[in-house]
């Protein structure tokens, strides 16, 4: 590994998460090493209809417990998560905006969907009532940007402030445009991930459509199985997962700990289907190739690999096929997991939780397993971490994430 300019160092010092596992990091890490499962039967609509009726769901949580009231109301779920998520995220940092420049402090949170309760809800409003039932905040509610918007808004940052949606990749890929946006100089702080509330009616409705979801009702605890031979299709989760990143001089600067490095960032797009991924693995590959060239690493250097992991037939086979293409005989020894075995697949979120869990994975030396991991798939014949944590001895860890659109995200993070 080559060492990085000190100008183009970019680390993390806080992190936030609201997840199936837990309403904050410590529990939802605790969870994963744990095994835990966060999938259960849904409670926010009736699933009598719908072939999927599982998902991981959060249950417990109440935004009046982290935002006024009032913008409680005006906003959707998806912000909800991310407000609270950065609350932790900002408090864990120990950032005052009082002492920051605040057109020196970014916001790049992202959603693969948006408000799709808010949309819903509303258009249930129009067609029983009509038009003048619509709610006048329905569409700053819904839009994807909104949890950018309103993270702004609260803590003052009026840096660079945007969001990106590229569907399950939109929180890596979200992370890695802020570690960009460091590295130019155009920020001293950027807040970055992605946020997600897509357990409704109406998006459960197209998924199951689609025939992308699990229909494994009766075991959700075992539903989702990335990699297992008898996978047979995605769980739907929520939540938000959120990471302060800061370039190194200026943490150091105000006496910050840091928790590791963020070193690499590559995108890339599969060129070749609207919903299934590369049937060589090919836009991956470049995603990953073009994170390595970015935080100077080699193959041989990655220690772990938080996989995309869906627990799809399509997504899982071509995956692995993508990792053995690039990483040839160190594959067979390089540990690689799916915490989706026990959250669900966030979407947008996605990319932003698993970077919080590649993070503590760095600190703690240990490795969140694949659970439900069962029956061997002859084409899934890495190394998956089954069912069981694993202490390891981790220096680099990456972490990838796939959106339809055939859009792709790798992000890598070295121990400080």
């Amino acid at each position: 590994m080559t060492d990085l300019a000190d100008s183009q160092r970019v680390v993390v010092t806080g992190l936030g998460a609201i997840t199936p596992l837990g309403l904050d990091v410590d529990s939802f890490y605790e969870g994963l090493l744990e095994g835990k499962n966060g999938i259960t039967r849904i409670e926010a609509f009736d699933t009598e209809k719908y072939t999927c009726k599982i998902g991981g769901e959060i249950k417990d949580f109440d935004a009046t417990n982290y935002m006024d009231p009032k913008a409680a109301r005006r906003n959707d779920r998806f912000v909800h998560f991310a407000f609270a998520a950065c609350k932790e995220a900002v408090a864990r940092a120990g950032l005052d905006m009082d002492q920051e420049d605040p057109d020196r402090v970014g916001v790049f949170i992202g959603s693969g969907i948006g408000g799709m309760d808010t949309i819903e809800k509303n258009c249930r409003k129009l067609i029983e009532g009509g038009p003048r039932k619509v709610s006048p905040f329905m569409i700053p509610a819904l839009i994807s940007n909104m949890a950018s918007g309103v993270i702004g808004i609260e803590l003052g940052a009026m840096g660079p402030n945007f969001s990106i949606v590229s569907a399950c990749a939109t929180g890596a890929h979200a992370i890695g445009e802020s570690l960009k946006t460091l590295r130019l100089g155009e920020a001293d702080v950027m807040i970055a991930g992605g946020s997600e509330a897509t357990i409704t009616g109406l998006s459960y409705s197209g998924f199951c459509s689609m025939k992308a979801m699990t229909t494994n009702n009766d075991d959700p605890a075992h539903a989702s199985r990335p990699f297992d031979a008898n996978r047979d299709g995605f769980v739907m989760g929520e939540g938000a997962g959120l990471l302060v990143l800061e370039t190194l001089k200026h943490a150091q600067k105000r006496g910050a700990e840091i928790l590791c490095e963020l070193v690499g960032y590559g995108a890339s797009c599969d060129a070749n289907h609207i919903t299934a991924p590369h049937p060589e693995g090919k836009g991956l590959i470049g995603a990953m190739k073009r994170a390595m060239t970015s935080g100077k690493v080699n193959t041989g250097e990655i220690d772990y690999i938080n996989a995309h992991g869906t627990s799809t037939p399509y997504n899982d086979k071509f995956e692995t096929l993508a990792v053995k293409s690039l990483f040839g005989e160190h594959s067979k020894s390089l540990p690689m997991s799916s915490t989706k075995s026990m959250t669900g697949h966030l979407l947008g979120a996605a990319g932003g939780v698993e970077s919080v869990a590649c993070v503590r994975m760095l600190q703690t030396g240990n490795i969140a397993p694949t659970m439900n991991y069962q029956t061997p798939d002859p084409d899934c014949d890495l190394d998956y971490v089954p069912n069981e944590a694993r202490e390891a001895k981790l220096s680099v860890a990456m972490s990838n994430s796939l959106g339809f659109g055939g859009q792709n995200a790798s992000l890598i993070f070295k121990a400080y």
